[in-house]
C-alpha cells in the first residue's frame, strides 16, 4: 500500500543552500533611553518547508558592513571590481562583493597574522610574529586594523583574501514557537557596537539587522536542530527559566508553545536587564501569559534601578525555598544567555540553593546538580 503522506519531502534548505527569508517586521523593544538596542525580527518561511522546535537555533549568514569594506578597498588602493577567486575549485567573485558576503573580516587569528607576516617588511610584524605577540594583537582587532598597522604591503588583494576565512553564519535562538506561528520565526538580537582600539566596532549580523535590513527585505536563513535544549517530553513537568537580556528568548518560544498546546505543566520565569521602564523585552506579552495562566511566576531583576545592583541570581535566592522544591518535585532548569558571568553566577547559586534547602554539604550539592543535568533536567543555552 503506498503512502498518502507526500509533506514528508525533505526541504532542500540548509546551512550550504539557505532560505531567504522575508522580513515582515524589525522593531527595536528598548524603550527610549535605554543604553541597549534590541531588535525583535518576525521572519517568513512560507514555501520553505522548513520547521523547527522550541530550543532550536535559527543561522543567518550576514553580510559586512559596506563602509568597512569602502574603508579596506581605499586603504589598499584595490579595485571592487577586479574578480578574485574564493574557492580551492576556482570560483571567483568581484573583490568588493568577495569582501561583503564571503569572506571574514572582522575577526583576526593567530594564523592569519603569521601568514601576513610574509607579505611586508614591516619589521614590527615579524617582531610581534617572533615573539608571540600575535594573540594579544588580535583581540579586539579586525583586517583594517592589521593593513594600517603593518604596511607597506608587497602583496595582491588576491593574496591577502587567500588569508581570510569563509564568513560564519551566526546563530540565534528562536524566539517563537511555529504552533503558535504558523510558517514563521522570530529572533531577539541584541546590536552590537564598542569602541576598541580607537575605533567604533559594530557586531556583524546584530547591525545588519539593526540598521541596514528593512521589513520586506530577506535574509539567508536555515535550522540548527539543539538536541540539548528542548522542553521536557512530558507537559506535565514544570520549568524553570533563567533568562536575562537576549536570553529571554528560547524562552519564549517555551511559554507561546505551551500556551498553545494548554500544558498543565507550571513554569517560573526570571528576565533581568538594565531598567525596568526601558529594558522590560516583551512585557507586555509576558504579563498576558501570567493573566491567562501559561507563566505561573515572574521574578524581575533590573540592576540599574536599585542602589545596589540586583540580578537575576539575587531572585533565585530570594526564592530559594520555593525553588527548591520545584526542582526537587521534578522540575526542569534552563540558563540562557551570557556564558562569561550571568551563567557562572546562576550555577553557583543553584548549588548553593540545593546546599542550603536540600541541607546537604557542598560536594552533595554539586552531585545533586551533576545528577540533575544527566537527567537531562538542568540545560543550559550559554554563549
Amino acid at each position: 500500500m503506498q503512502s498518502t503522506e507526500v509533506n514528508l519531502v525533505p526541504t532542500p534548505y540548509s546551512r550550504t543552500n539557505p532560505f531567504q527569508a522575508k522580513i515582515m517586521k524589525n522593531v527595536n523593544l528598548n524603550g527610549e533611553g535605554s543604553s541597549k538596542e534590541t531588535r525583535h525580527i518576525e521572519l517568513s518561511l512560507q514555501n520553505s518547508g522548513l520547521s523547527y522546535v522550541p530550543g532550536d537555533c535559527l543561522g543567518v549568514i550576514p553580510e559586512n558592513d559596506p563602509e568597512l569594506v569602502a574603508a579596506l578597498l581605499e586603504e589598499m588602493k584595490w579595485d571592487g571590481e577586479a574578480p578574485v577567486a574564493i574557492s580551492k575549485q576556482g570560483d571567483t567573485l568581484p573583490l568588493r562583493e568577495a569582501l561583503l558576503k564571503h569572506f571574514e573580516i572582522t575577526l583576526l587569528t593567530k594564523k592569519m597574522v603569521q601568514q601576513a607576516a610574509e607579505l611586508t617588511d614591516n619589521e614590527a610584524l615579524k617582531k610581534l610574529v617572533a615573539e608571540d605577540g600575535v594573540k594579544e594583537y588580535i583581540d579586539g582587532r579586525d583586517l583594517l586594523d592589521l593593513l594600517r598597522d603593518f604596511g607597506p604591503w608587497k602583496a595582491s588583494a588576491q593574496e591577502i583574501v587567500a588569508l581570510l576565512r569563509k564568513m560564519p553564519p551566526r546563530l540565534y535562538s528562536i524566539a517563537s514557537s511555529i504552533a503558535a506561528n504558523p510558517e514563521q520565526v522570530h529572533l531577539t538580537i541584541g546590536a552590537v557596537r564598542y569602541t576598541a582600539h580607537g575605533r567604533e566596532r559594530k557586531g556583524v549580523c546584530s547591525i545588519q539587522c539593526a540598521e541596514r535590513v528593512q521589513e520586506g527585505d530577506t535574509l539567508p536563513v536555515f535550522i540548527q536542530v539543539n538536541k540539548h535544549f528542548n522542553l521536557p517530553e512530558s507537559p506535565e513537568k514544570d520549568i524553570i527559566m533563567v533568562g536575562p537580556g537576549t536570553g529571554i528568548a528560547p524562552f519564549r518560544s517555551f511559554i507561546q508553545e505551551r500556551a498553545v498546546t494548554n500544558a498543565p505543566g507550571r513554569a517560573w520565569l526570571f528576565f533581568g536587564d538594565q531598567r525596568s521602564s526601558t529594558d522590560f523585552l516583551y512585557r507586555s506579552e509576558l504579563e498576558q501569559y501570567m493573566q491567562d495562566g501559561a507563566l505561573t511566576k515572574l521574578d524581575t531583576a533590573f540592576s540599574r534601578d536599585t542602589e545596589q545592583k540586583v540580578y537575576v541570581q539575587h531572585k533565585m535566592l530570594e526564592n530559594s525555598k520555593e525553588l527548591f522544591e520545584w526542582i526537587d518535585g521534578g522540575a526542569y532548569f534552563y540558563v540562557c544567555g551570557d556564558k562569561q558571568n550571568m551563567a557562572k553566577d546562576v550555577h553557583n547559586t543553584l548549588i548553593d540553593i540545593i546546599e542550603k534547602e536540600g541541607g546537604m554539604t557542598r560536594e552533595a550539592a554539586e552531585a545533586y546538580l551533576n545528577d540533575l543535568q544527566e537527567q537531562g533536567r538542568y540545560q543550559r543555552d550559554v554563549y
